[in-house]
């Protein structure tokens, strides 16, 4: 067994959790509207539902299992996520109501959570001057999860909305069984599970007392509000704003995916260690600003691509804000790290489809038609995550 598979199985699983997200998202809005007989705008609000039930999960369980992985280890942990991932898929593929729908998304919320457990394995084996970077891998896989699924989704959506979830069930099953052979566990100092560190709330409490960090979560808090604008009205936004069906959104997800793969993959090694991460928040969350901006008003679906990799640049601003986290945190509490990142992601995660697919909705319901209104809203929020920062740079 050489070192590179056990990074290849983290890789990979975190590309089947990215397809997870991606891979419902060109079919979401028909398997909606089959199930429950609503029109799009109803749907949207729906699939907000849906999103949020999965973000509560992660935040619920995040820290939990960022502390288990800091107490049993690494492997244990992500090798029983891939194995509830396996099973989600197969509920999700056999899903006749709403409800088994819900059940589904509770479940791979629950596993998705051990994103933080495979940050951590990648921050064990990282040195500090390399953790962005590695971290940036960890952004590309998830960026090639987001090519995979919405392509799967798009393509496969002609046999039916519930193919591709029986064709990820296979991949989750192969890449488990991968894990069981190549992963090896990589904590070298455990410490005991604390279940007032476990919780949320406890994590949060745990990791903000560390100087400076505080304010970083707060900038992180309000770009991923922003940033989820993407997952949880792309659908919607480009089959009302532009006409397009499955097949088109799960090409334009695929663009957005590999975009990422190469800013993330590529561009990050280069810019971050020039600009470092401060600059790099800087100069890209303005960046972010603009993007969201011109989404909202863009005329044409031709113009809609053309400006998707240009939002994928973006991107920067995760790693950057990770590097500088992880930076701050002893190495023994970088599980716990990552996971209170996870909740905030998931506390995002929760607000965002919400507000945004309810923002959707009154702009398209009834005479009005501004499908734009929700990509507009996180750029607002975008400019209060870099004031955000500008106050923890000053002080």
């Amino acid at each position: 067994m050489t070192p590179r598979l056990p990074v290849l199985f983290i890789l990979l699983t975190i590309v089947i959790e990215a397809m997870g997200i991606g891979l419902i998202l060109p079919v979401m809005p028909a398997l909606l509207q089959q199930v429950q007989g609503a029109d799009l705008s109803q749907a949207a609000i729906w699939g907000g539902v849906l999103a949020s039930s999965y973000a509560m999960m992660q935040f619920l369980f995040s820290p939990t299992i960022g502390n288990l992985s800091d107490r049993f280890g690494r492997r244990p942990v992500l090798l029983l996520s891939m194995a509830v991932i396996f099973v989600d898929y197969i509920v999700m593929a056999m899903a006749q109501t709403l409800w088994l729908l819900l059940v589904g998304r509770i479940i791979a919320g629950i596993a998705a959570a051990t994103m933080s457990t495979a940050t951590a394995f990648m921050a064990d084996i990282s040195p500090p001057e390399k953790k962005a970077a590695n971290f940036g891998l960890v952004s590309a896989a998830f960026g090639l999860g987001f090519v995979l699924g919405p392509a799967m989704g798009g393509l496969l959506a002609e046999w039916g909305p519930r193919a591709p979830f029986w064709a990820a069930a296979i991949l989750s099953g192969l890449n488990l069984l991968f894990g069981l052979l190549v992963l090896p566990e990589t904590l070298r100092k455990k410490r005991a599970f604390d279940f007032a560190r476990a919780n949320p709330l406890g994590g949060l409490k745990a990791v903000t007392a560390l100087p400076g960090l505080g304010a970083i979560l707060l900038v992180w808090f309000f770009y991923q509000v922003a940033n989820w604008v993407y997952p949880a009205v792309w659908a919607y936004f480009t089959q009302s704003a532009f006409g397009w069906g499955e097949r088109m959104v799960g090409v334009s997800l695929a663009v957005y995916g590999i975009s990422m793969i190469v800013v993330q993959g590529v561009l990050i090694r280069w810019i971050i260690p020039k600009l470092g991460e401060r600059r790099t928040l800087q100069w890209f969350l303005p960046y972010n600003v603009v993007i969201l901006a011109c989404v909202a008003f863009v005329p044409h679906g031709w113009m809609m691509l053309v400006l998707t990799p240009f939002s994928a640049v973006g991107a920067l601003v995760q790693p950057a804000i990770q590097g500088l986290a992880s930076r701050v945190a002893a190495d023994d509490a970088q599980g716990e790290l990552q996971g209170v990142l996870a909740s905030i992601t998931a506390i995002a995660a929760i607000v965002s489809p919400l507000l945004m697919t309810r923002l959707f909705n009154i702009a398209t319901d009834g005479d009005a038609h501004f499908p734009g209104a929700p990509f507009l809203a996180a750029s607002v929020l975008m400019v209060v995550a870099f004031l955000a920062f500008r106050r923890q740079a000053r002080a």
